[in-house]
């Protein structure tokens, strides 16, 4: 049975309402931080916020009964930047159908009452179609191009029987307003299948410099893995003859099977500031949380500083979502008065917020003592502390 005429109204009403209500919420910061980043009360994108237009088919004609013909399962995983005095995010949201596409929404102030511009982006295909599009990392690059580098999945046809194997490389589309993207092909190495490829912001040695993640496979990376850097003459055609490792995966870390960049590195006057994910596996399966480190100014493949275990972890509800016990971030910003905003999904399901400044970033980095890989020397670290404050006091 349709709706009458007045019941349609009344439920178009209570949607609206609702979702005006959601876009205008007020965020609060927690009231208690450890000191190095504060997290925010409320996710900041979550599937509620999808424009009703892109879900439901508004015309009681066609859709009497006000049903939502195209349903969103998650928002996750954005890349962000300033632009046009906005905070941005382009985010990766994610269907009920498991296909992700990318849609920009901003924010005046960066923590809160994001909105989406009106149709999500429009992702130019290659002559081999994706299946799957996620996960853009947005660079600005010295060159005046913003490159966005995503994970394209298509099928492994090496394994035609089995549904679910998968091929991973590097997707790259540029622009200068994110509504008009140029397609150009895909990264091309020689390492196995690619993810978590991010470009950095300037040449080095006048080419092109990226920062990759070999893996053997879709879901394993085998017996290599890490945070990789290599460089290309060309975006148009990007090749990467040459991958070192410079972030190694390591035994009983947070980033013992396996870690990636997340978004472009930071520009400081210390170095190049980082935020990656590292993962380990534990009884309830993989637990994916960020962790930050320095590298050299002249040299960015080489690691300076990077302090011992996460930064920033699932807690409390972000432990709970559609792949639980996740925290990924490919996005942060850094504003004129040198403030950070870290934009990290929990759970695989909605967007969160949290919020710093670069210099306490790099204080962090540099003072925070590296891990020593052993029982022992995490003891004497403490010990260490102890005794210096033993003689503040």
């Amino acid at each position: 049975m349709s709706l009458t005429a007045t019941e349609f109204e009344t439920r178009m009403n209570r949607l609206t309402q609702a979702q005006s209500e959601l876009l205008t919420q007020v965020n609060q910061p927690e009231p208690l931080s450890n000191g190095v980043y504060t997290r925010w009360q409320n996710p900041i994108v979550t599937s509620e916020h999808i424009p009703l237009s892109w879900r439901y088919d508004l015309n009681p004609a066609t859709n009497p009964n006000l049903m939502e013909r195209i349903a969103v399962n998650a928002t996750l995983n954005s890349g962000a930047m300033l632009f046009n005095g906005k905070y941005v995010l382009v985010v990766r949201v994610e269907g009920v159908d498991r296909k992700s596409y990318f849609a920009v929404c901003e924010s005046d102030n960066g923590v809160d009452n994001f909105t989406f511009w009106d149709r999500p982006i429009t992702m130019p295909e290659t002559d081999n179609p994706d299946t799957n599009v996620y996960d853009m990392r947005l660079t600005k690059h010295q060159d005046g191009y913003i490159y966005g580098l995503f994970c394209t999945e298509r099928k492994d046809l090496a394994h035609p029987n089995n549904t679910s194997a998968a091929e991973a490389q590097c997707g790259i589309a540029r622009t200068k307003d994110l509504v008009n993207w140029e397609r150009l092909p895909d990264l091309i190495t020689y390492s196995g299948q690619q993810r978590n490829v991010v470009l950095h912001p300037e040449f080095v040695d006048g080419q092109y410099a990226l920062y990759t993640r070999p893996q053997d496979g879709f879901i394993s990376v085998g017996g290599g893995g890490g945070i990789g850097w290599g460089l290309t003459e060309s975006m148009e055609n990007a090749e990467v003859k040459q991958e070192v490792i410079i972030d190694q995966k390591a035994y009983h870390t947070i980033n013992e099977v396996k870690n990636g960049q997340g978004p472009a590195p930071i520009k400081t006057a210390q170095g190049w500031l980082h935020l990656a994910h590292g993962v380990r596996n534990t009884a309830a399966g993989l637990r994916y949380v960020l962790y930050a480190f320095l590298t050299d100014l002249d040299k960015p493949w080489q690691i300076t500083h990077k302090p011992a275990g996460h930064l920033i972890a699932p807690e409390g509800a972000e432990r709970v979502g559609d792949v639980s016990n996740v925290t990924f971030s490919n996005g942060w910003i850094a504003n004129s008065k040198g403030e950070l905003f870290i934009y990290y999904a929990s759970s695989d399901t909605r967007m969160h917020v949290a919020t710093t400044s670069v210099e306490t970033l790099v204080d962090y980095c540099i003072n925070t003592p590296s891990d020593g890989l052993r029982s022992a020397t995490s003891v004497q670290a403490i010990n260490d502390l102890i005794s210096r404050n033993k003689d503040v006091s």
